[in-house]
């Protein structure tokens, strides 16, 4: 049996990145997605058609901007009206605007603490009631990142807003156990996805030398990840941060 069989899950960020290798991976295993993304394009409504006949479940597009709280809330009625149990959320859509502390504009740190912390609780508050809804539990999946966890120069807005989003999940997932509601996050490191393919090559190699396994992850080992602690594999795991860095630091 697929180790998501039956599931369904919400997926965000399935443009691209990691969100594109979640969905494909959730969907392979099992999983109906409902596949979100800030966009509609037509490869992305291409792939999703052949990933369904592919995989022989559900996949249902649905397109928001999370820098409109109207939209959000216009996507979850959209959810909603599938009438099918959501059993596992997993938030990747994020943004990052890079610039050093003296120089970050406050309209950059609002809009970047918008997408990554305000629409994510606001869409996880939406999802979450609907799994309080069938009752049966589920799991919410949140990713922060390295520079959440250690800071970064020059990343003052971005690993403060995933900071930020580590703090909501563990406090999430104090309040969520006695519904079976599980919250955890991931903090990927140096991934082979579009936010790297402008990064200076020598850049790149002075990160990958500072890590254990020397080389860039993937985002289908992330995609790993976030289908291991949606699955009943992982029942008994929640308020945590799962590292994915290839071993930063050791």
């Amino acid at each position: 049996m697929k180790s998501l069989e039956g599931k369904t899950a919400v997926i965000t960020g399935c443009l691209q990145g990691i969100g594109r290798a979640a969905m494909d991976m959730f969907a392979r295993n099992g999983a109906n997605v409902f596949a979100c993304s800030l966009k509609r394009t037509e490869e992305f409504e291409n792939h999703i058609e052949e990933l369904k006949n592919e995989c022989g479940v559900e996949i249902i597009p649905v397109y928001f901007d999370m820098m409109d709280d109207e939209s959000i809330k216009s996507a979850v009625k959209e959810i909603q009206k599938a009438k099918i149990p959501i059993d596992a959320l997993v938030n990747i859509a994020g943004t990052d605007k890079d610039a050093l502390f003296q120089m970050v504009k406050m309209d950059d740190l609002r809009s970047t603490y918008q997408v990554n912390v305000f629409a994510q609780i606001l869409f996880s508050q939406y999802i979450v009631k609907l799994m309080l809804r069938h009752g049966k539990g589920g799991s919410v999946i949140f990713t922060s990142s390295i520079s959440g966890l250690e800071g970064r120069a020059g990343q003052l807005a971005y690993a403060s807003s995933k900071a930020a989003i580590v703090a909501a999940a563990k406090t999430m997932a104090a309040e969520l156990g006695t519904s079976k509601i599980r919250v955890n996050t991931i903090a990927p490191g140096f991934i082979d996805t579009e936010m790297y393919k402008d990064v200076p090559k020598e850049t790149i190699e002075n990160k990958i030398k500072r890590t254990a396994l020397k080389r860039m992850g993937q985002p289908e080992e992330i995609a790993s990840v976030l289908m291991f602690l949606a699955s009943e594999r992982s029942s008994h795991i929640t308020g945590q941060v799962i590292r994915i860095d290839g071993g930063k630091g050791v």
